[in-house]
């Protein structure tokens, strides 16, 4: 059995099966459901296949077979009339069912034809590699994209005068106050945030302060050198248990250097191909990675990604993917130890995790450090830190 969801909030329930609109899901039998077109709540627990996620994120007018196109285009053409006419009556469509909005009649014909082109996908296309981690991911962002932000402009009162502030006002203001992830949005996996939705990896360092928690305060994870560790992993070495940065400068760079300039050395080598660092390669080994992992052609990731790739980005394909699917997946792990729990992770940027954190939640904090630094690549090394808005994040020692 082939069914459509009639909307992607979670507060609105109501699905298209055989023909039918439903929305008491009382007797419905959700485990029977055999595919859809996108991810929704409701069949979290199923093995419903889900299309959008064989096809790579192709849009439904990409996908569809000749035979439906001229269907499709006129049903899509009536849905887009109706967004336009929705926008023009300034109706917010966070908090209405688009079910509620549109003639049913409308809704059937949509969903059926949505329906055939998901089995066409399901018939036709092959299932990739890292589906089971597209799945995960799906879900993930879903959650995120139903939790609302606690946006407040007033913190940018005092700056209003500035243009800059009032452009960034202007531009945000009146978008949704959601993270909607686009999971297809890069060739590597990093994600990027849809279009309308409020663009929290791109929000400038100014103006984080406007994001505040709805529990006590945010913390945030992220890995030491998530990179060079992603380098390490993936060459089978050891994880220095330390600052990577200082290690390299007390074992690879002879004590010489900063902190600052290690960290630009090995950065400067490590991505491009024609720089030679004798004492940088001795250790990451950087080629034997390479032969490894990238056949001249493609990259295949640990994650089971396969990514197209010349020589000079073969090895930033492969390490910025890796280290991003293996933040997502500690992510989800986090996600098991918050569950039942007032806390919950409120965005993810592509090094790091953000939990809006409750205080009474403290007895967890461990398990949340411990867990985020047991990766299939070893222990690492996890930076914490803490604040009441977004823009006040100061890094903290945790002590148990």
């Amino acid at each position: 059995m082939v069914i459509q969801t009639l909307d992607d909030k979670i507060h609105c329930k109501g699905i298209y099966s055989n023909g039918q609109l439903l929305y008491n899901f009382d007797e419905f039998d959700f485990a029977s459901v055999d595919a859809t077109w996108d991810y929704d709540i409701a069949l979290a627990d199923t093995n419903a296949a889900i299309a959008s996620l064989l096809c790579g994120g192709k849009t439904l007018a990409e996908v569809c077979p000749d035979l439906l196109r001229h269907r499709w285009e006129a049903a899509n053409g009536r849905l887009l009339a109706f967004y336009k006419s929705f926008v023009t009556s300034k109706i917010n469509l966070d908090k209405h069912c688009f079910y509620d909005l549109v003639p049913e009649r409308f809704l059937l014909e949509f969903c059926e034809i949505k329906n055939k082109i998901t089995k066409y996908i399901v018939e036709n296309y092959e299932t990739p590699d890292n589906y089971d981690f597209l799945k995960q991911l799906a879900k993930f962002t879903y959650n995120i994209r139903n939790q609302q932000l606690n946006i407040d402009y007033s913190e940018l009162a005092s700056e209003a005068h500035k243009l800059k502030t009032r452009n960034f006002i202007k531009k945000t203001k009146y978008i949704k106050p959601y993270i909607g992830y686009n999971i297809f949005g890069t060739k590597t996996g990093r994600l990027t945030v849809n279009k309308g939705y409020f663009p929290i990896l791109t929000l400038d360092s100014d103006y984080r302060k406007i994001l505040k928690p709805q529990n006590n305060y945010f913390i945030e994870l992220d890995y030491n050198a998530a990179e060079l560790r992603v380098l390490l992993g993936l060459n089978g070495s050891e994880q220095p248990q330390q600052d990577l940065h200082q290690w390299n400068i007390d074992n690879l760079y002879r004590g010489i250097g900063t902190r600052e300039e290690a960290k630009k050395r090995i950065f400067a080598w490590l991505y491009n191909p024609q720089s030679k660092d004798y004492l940088s390669n001795r250790f990451y080994e950087r080629d034997k990675v390479l032969e490894k992992y990238w056949d001249g052609s493609y990259v295949k990731t640990p994650f089971k990604r396969k990514i197209e790739a010349d020589s000079h980005h073969a090895l930033n394909y492969l390490i910025q993917s890796t280290t991003s699917d293996l933040v997502l997946s500690n992510a989800f792990k986090l996600v098991e130890v918050l569950k039942d729990r007032n806390s919950f992770i409120s965005f993810t940027l592509h090094d790091s995790i953000v939990v809006d954190f409750d205080d009474s939640d403290r007895e967890i904090m461990d398990d949340l450090l411990r867990v985020f630094s047991e990766t299939s690549f070893g222990i690492f090394n996890v930076n914490l830190s803490a604040g009441k808005t977004y823009g006040e994040m100061k890094r903290i020692e945790w002590t148990p």
